[in-house]
């Protein structure tokens, strides 16, 4: 094993610490696994290439693996350490990808296009490659679209996507804010720490990490809608890509009745296909039991890898035991509907689903939180006008719970 790794090493040249990125860094670590990643769409929508796919695929892996643990984006500076989170995602994203490319053996099929636009191989490579979540390919089957209000014509979906884009920024910055006003000098810091204060009664803690999660929820889901809106606006103003390659990212996850229902169909979905494949062992298994539990394992371990970029004494337990309850939920609802033959609906499914979500969150956030990645500045949090308001009402609002 050892002579392996020192192999690995010498013939990819991975250096024993991370190296800062410069451009000579970029171009030897971070370019190869990403024009790497586009030779593999090409190839992916080419006939015939399956056999070229599964050879060049574990060295795929092998260059964003090298690039993932070579580099160092924040080099002297914990303030921006996550720049090295969004660099492992990016590798790891394109190693999973790839392989989910190397397990199909016909070539990629693209069945939505702009409006009058002639099929193109340059084009489809392109889309293929930008488009996570796989809308308008034959390899996204099953993938629930979000039904659109906005309107068709292009400047006006462009304005709306604007217009979205500086609003839920704004709402990002507030919500972020209010979390790092809760713990300034832990969790609200790089440091990291834990939501759970031990200083409160059972009750008035869980209380207050619910809060601090519901928080954090929300500005993950603002984060990525204004994300997926600052994308639209090239994509259809300068690519003139149709608003219909543009469905909604979200399918309004509060008024999900049930977990399969949240994780399904509300909650984004650019991942999913990424994380079924990691169930696709467990499947082979266990059935479609098994592939649950598979595809919230996949995601754990994605969340995890992430986050030990940051801290790397943290735990794998938290992350796994929370998505797997997730799993579990999923299950408990399928036995119900079994069992009674009624799913979960209604008020009811809406309360067991928000206090399920609600109950493992907590410790789904804990670990993000001891990780130190709530602490990270933003350019949302100093373009608030409101941020002393928020800071001083949440700071207010703490100090009065630890009366009780």
């Amino acid at each position: 094993m050892s002579f392996a790794a020192l192999c690995l090493s010498d013939v990819f040249r991975i250096p024993s610490t991370r190296a800062p990125i410069d451009p000579t860094n970029f171009v030897s670590y971070v370019l190869p696994p990403v024009l790497s990643y586009f030779a593999f769409a090409v190839l992916a929508v080419t006939p015939k290439t399956h056999p070229i796919r599964v050879g060049l695929w574990p060295l795929v892996a092998l260059l964003s693996l090298r690039a993932a643990i070579s580099l160092d984006l924040s080099p002297g500076v914990p303030q921006h350490q996550h720049l090295n989170v969004e660099l492992v995602a990016l590798m790891f994203i394109i190693t999973t990808r790839t392989i989910g490319w190397t397990l199909q053996k016909e070539p990629l099929k693209r069945y939505i296009r702009p409006a009058g636009a002639t099929p193109s191989t340059i084009m489809d490579v392109f889309d293929l490659a930008a488009n996570i979540r796989g809308y308008g390919w034959d390899w996204s089957k099953g993938l629930h679209v979000p039904h659109s209000t906005r309107p068709s014509a292009h400047t006006r979906f462009v304005a709306c996507a604007i217009l979205f884009a500086g609003l839920h920024a704004f709402m990002c910055g507030v919500f972020h804010i209010a979390v790092k006003a809760f713990s300034p000098d832990t969790f609200g810091s790089t440091i990291g720490g834990t939501i759970f204060d031990e200083t409160l009664s059972s009750s008035i803690r869980y209380l207050r990490s619910s809060i601090i999660t519901i928080l954090i929820t929300s500005v993950m889901y603002c984060l990525l809608q204004m994300g997926y809106n600052l994308c639209i606006i090239p994509a259809v103003l300068i690519l003139r890509q149709d608003p219909a390659q543009w469905p909604p990212a979200f399918d309004r996850p509060w008024i999900a009745t049930s977990v399969s229902d949240f994780w399904g169909r509300r909650w984004h979905q650019f991942f999913r296909q990424m994380f079924i494949l990691g169930g696709y062992p467990l499947w082979l298994l266990f059935g479609r039991v098994g592939g649950i539990f598979g595809a919230f394992f996949a995601s754990a371990i994605f969340h995890h890898i992430s986050l030990i970029t940051l801290n790397g004494q943290l735990e794998l337990w938290r992350m796994i035991v929370s998505f797997e309850m997730m799993a579990l939920g999923i299950i408990i609802e399928r036995a119900f509907r079994q069992w009674t033959g009624r799913k979960a609906s209604g008020l009811v499914g809406w309360v067991w689903t928000m206090a399920w979500l609600l109950l493992w969150g907590n410790l789904m956030t804990d670990g993000w939180a001891r990780s130190g990645m709530f602490g990270f500045p933003s350019f949302v949090d100093r373009a608030t006008p409101v941020r002393a308001l928020v800071e001083r009402l949440v700071m207010a609002f703490d100090a009065w719970l630890h009366t009780f």
